[in-house]
């Protein structure tokens, strides 16, 4: 079964709660999304500890109801 782009927002706010989370469906099939995730949070952080961050809030979804997800981070300052 897909996943909805509100459950993809909903388990990253749920890791990361100040997150300003943006999600589009690439396929129209709820398995390819692209994201992009605002937090300060990721700031002093590498973009690949970032993306780490995000993934870990989706580790038990990615593979499973949730394919392929392209990322893009930042902090709130740029």
């Amino acid at each position: 079964m897909p996943m909805s782009a509100d459950d993809i927002e909903r388990l990253i706010r749920r890791h990361i709660p100040d997150a300003e989370v943006t999600i589009h469906d690439l396929a129209g099939d709820g398995d390819h999304y692209a994201a992009t995730v605002v937090s300060a949070a990721f700031k002093g952080k590498s973009r690949v500890q970032q993306h780490q961050l995000v993934y870990e809030a989706l580790k038990v979804e990615m593979g499973g109801q949730l394919h392929a997800l392209a990322l893009q981070t930042a902090t709130p300052e740029g």
